[in-house]
């Protein structure tokens, strides 16, 4: 028989976290000045090994994947969209084949999975460092996960610098030890391999910038936890005590012979690039000890999953870093902001009228969207929304997942020209919505000036949309009556909405 399942409760917030050697479930509670783990979930998958030469995930490794993101969706049953979060790391941001792997995993998971950039997996680390083992000493954080490895320079709950490098325990290990044998050629080449990586980040990430260094996760935890149970350290990672890892490694000489105290058997072939990647760090940056961290990629999920609730609360705002990163970028850029606000208030309101029942989150993506979607006239007024397109899929946006920053690229591309360069996108009918309210707000703002919202109505009939204005209104601005003719011969090509003006 099995076992009862654990009641939902609303206060309960879950993170996934699809990393590149483990996956991760951790559902916790937020009370004010605490934080309580409910549940911590951790399979080994590997899927990081699982990429062949030409950047491809292996059907085998999808399966080791979608597997245990079956069994975590076990877990997760009766648990709200809200409560959720998955974000996915270096594999997927690599993997070639990832939309499609993306496909199957959130139909098995039964939540959105957002592959998120290297920055923002750095900053979601320090948030879960700064908030269970807060400082407010200058301190260096250090993830090693399987593909990357994070460096996070801050103080109190506030990031200064956030870099990720492309070396992790599982790609160092496949590289330097792919039999499991250990020499000391071997880890020559690995350090030297890793000391490449971290090279430019000699001077940003400098000594005398941190009083303290902290290892957080996977990596930095099996290291601590075996030199404490071996006696060599009370948990600090030293120089010392990774030399005299390395060399119980060289004396056992393959993976599968290293028979040592607190060594999990899901660490054995990943040991050898995790130590090589932790001494490159404590040599080339001055690090007497690293002490293991309480916080992870993690925890952080989901302290920023909490604040995102808290943002989208009626009246709610500037809790979610989203809202402060799209700021940033409109006064990056010199956004009209004016201008943009305009759009926004039609935009807003012709998507309440068409797509009354919408999530939020479709509600503030099109919010987004026009606030940004002037930030390519800093590159050029000519064909501006290609540049800003552009700019927003590639900037390092704080609190965006790139597939979130990928929808609100493709948003801001379709703002104005045909719709062909967006067709496929054009299937998801509720992009469709988004899409035709941002044109028709743009539209009904291109003077620059006040507009009256409440002065035009956007109803739809199925696929058809119809948007009423005032006779009076319409006598006073010809101009604005072509552009909506134009309008409707574009949506009319398209074959995916269509658009009708009455007055």
């Amino acid at each position: 028989m099995s076992s009862p399942r654990p009641s939902v409760s609303p206060s309960d917030l879950a993170a996934i976290d699809i990393g590149s050697n483990s996956f991760r479930l951790e559902i916790g509670q937020i009370t004010p000045g605490r934080y309580k783990r409910v549940e911590y979930l951790k399979e080994t998958v590997r899927l990081g090994a699982g990429l062949d030469t030409e950047g491809m995930l292996t059907e085998e490794a999808a399966a080791r994947g979608l597997a245990c993101l079956a069994r975590f969706a076990q877990r997760l049953a009766g648990y709200a969209p809200g409560q959720v979060r998955a974000v996915a790391t270096q594999t997927l941001r690599e993997a070639r084949n990832r939309d499609l792997f993306l496909a199957r995993a959130q139909t098995v998971l039964g939540h959105p999975i957002e592959v998120i950039s290297g920055r923002e997996e750095a900053r979601l680390i320090y948030a879960g460092v700064a908030r269970l083992q807060p400082s407010e000493q200058p301190r260096l954080v250090i993830d090693i996960g399987g593909r990357s490895t994070e460096m996070i320079l801050g103080c109190g709950r506030t990031p200064q610098r956030a870099e990720s490098f492309q070396v992790g325990s599982v790609s160092l290990s496949l590289r330097f030890f792919p039999d499991g044998k250990f020499t000391e050629q071997a880890f020559r080449n690995a350090q030297i391999a890793a000391g490449a990586e971290f090279e430019e980040a000699l001077a940003p990430f400098a000594r005398s910038l941190w009083t303290e260094a902290l290892g957080s996760s996977g990596t930095a935890g099996a290291v601590s936890q075996l030199l404490q149970a071996n006696g060599i350290t009370d948990g600090a990672i030293t120089p010392d005590g990774l030399r005299w890892c390395i060399a119980q490694c060289l004396k056992a000489g393959r993976a599968d012979r290293l028979a040592l105290t607190g060594l999990k058997d899901d660490r054995r072939a990943v040991l050898g690039g995790g130590l090589a990647i932790l001494y490159t760090l404590a040599t080339h940056f001055g690090i007497d000890a690293l002490q293991p961290a309480r916080g992870a990629l993690r925890q952080g999920v989901i302290f920023d999953l909490d604040e995102r609730r808290e943002g989208t609360q009626a009246g709610a705002r500037g809790n979610d870093m989203r809202d402060a990163s799209v700021q940033e970028l409109q006064r990056r850029f010199e956004v009209d902001t004016a201008q943009a606000q305009r759009v926004a208030s039609v935009a807003s309101t012709l998507f309440g009228q068409v797509e009354p029942a919408a999530d939020a989150a479709r509600v503030r993506q099109l919010a987004w969207a026009c606030a940004l979607h002037e930030i390519g006239m800093m590159v050029s007024h000519h064909d501006h929304h290609r540049h800003s397109a552009y700019l927003l899929g590639h900037a390092d946006a704080a609190g965006f997942s790139q597939s979130e920053q990928r929808r609100l690229a493709e948003l801001v591309l379709a703002q104005r020209g045909g719709l062909r360069k967006v067709e496929p996108q054009l299937g998801d009918e509720s992009f469709a919505w988004q899409v035709m309210c941002l044109r028709l707000a743009i539209i009904g703002c291109h003077a620059r000036q006040a507009v009256d919202p409440s002065r035009v109505s956007l109803s739809r009939k199925d696929k058809v949309a119809v948007l009423t204005v005032p006779a009076t209104w319409a006598d006073t601005h010809p101009r604005t009556l072509y552009l909506l003719d134009e309008e409707t011969a574009v949506w009319e090509r398209s074959g995916m909405l269509r658009l009708q003006v009455r007055r």
